[in-house]
């Protein structure tokens, strides 16, 4: 846009200022980080004037304002940027965020849509272990309680948690922890258990029934980080029936309850 028409646009706007709403500096300043953040490249005023329905000369001033205060930086053509402030301020909540804090929440939150028992967790070397839980409302009972440590072949939470490692690296675990489960259903292979890993993962979630449990079923999504990284599963545990009965439902539900925990970490973009 060449420099007489932003004039024109400018005094049309000055004429106009009467007949529009207020609108508070910081909700344009907002505005901005919004409109760059969601297209994810540096942009020009008008640009961003336009996108966002605000005046131009508001929107020249919000973001001089801004450059000054290095919440936005502006390159040699004039467009602008997040700038080094916000990385700062960034870097500050991450630190702040307590992973296990920010899961148990949605644990309990997952808990109380379907009704159903949930844990978290995590990998201790050849084993998969229970780091928190939440009991159902019922009267099914989860002998895993947390702390409670299996080999990684007998669970759904198993599979996920190694499923990103390489394929060698797969294959030689399994080949060292592959244990028989109490209920004798628990694939042993490691070359079988290595390939479920894998697949598991790349479908975001891992289902089992009465492979440590008699009866028992477990149906668990991974918590991945911003390497895709397996770092925890979130799974409900439930009778083996229920999930013969409607399987899409408790794994659409536990697909969402990861996919939140990785936006609150900010491990996916949103």
């Amino acid at each position: 846009m060449d420099s007489n028409a932003i004039e024109t646009e400018l005094n049309a706007e000055s004429s106009g200022k009467a007949r529009r709403s207020r609108v508070s500096g910081m909700d344009r300043a907002l505005q901005v980080l919004d409109f760059l953040y969601e297209t994810g490249s540096p942009s020009g005023v008008y640009a961003i004037a336009k996108a966002v329905g605000a005046p131009l000369s508001t929107i020249y001033v919000t973001v001089d304002d801004m450059v000054e205060k290095n919440l936005l930086s502006r390159d040699a053509d004039g467009s602008v940027w997040l700038g080094d402030r916000l990385y700062h301020y960034g870097l500050a909540y991450a630190r702040s965020l307590d992973f296990l804090g920010v899961a148990t929440r949605e644990m309990h939150d997952l808990g109380r849509e379907v009704s159903e028992t949930i844990q978290l967790c995590g990998r201790d070397g050849d084993y998969m272990q229970v780091l928190a839980m939440a009991d159902g409302p019922g009267h099914f009972q989860v002998t895993s309680r947390v702390g409670t440590r299996v080999p990684l072949n007998w669970t759904a939470s198993g599979r996920l948690l190694v499923g990103h490692l390489p394929a060698d690296e797969r294959l030689e675990l399994f080949r060292r922890c592959a244990r028989s489960s109490p209920t004798g259903r628990a694939d042993i292979d490691p070359a079988t258990l290595s390939a479920q890993a894998e697949s598991a993962l790349a479908a975001k979630l891992s289902i089992q029934a009465g492979e440590s449990d008699y009866a028992v079923a477990c149906v668990a999504a991974p918590i991945l980080d911003d390497k895709g990284s397996c770092v925890a599963t979130i799974s409900i545990v439930l009778p083996e029936q229920k999930v013969l009965d409607d399987r899409d439902y408790y794994a659409r539900h536990v697909q969402v309850s990861a996919e939140r925990i990785e936006k609150m970490m900010g491990w996916r973009s949103h």
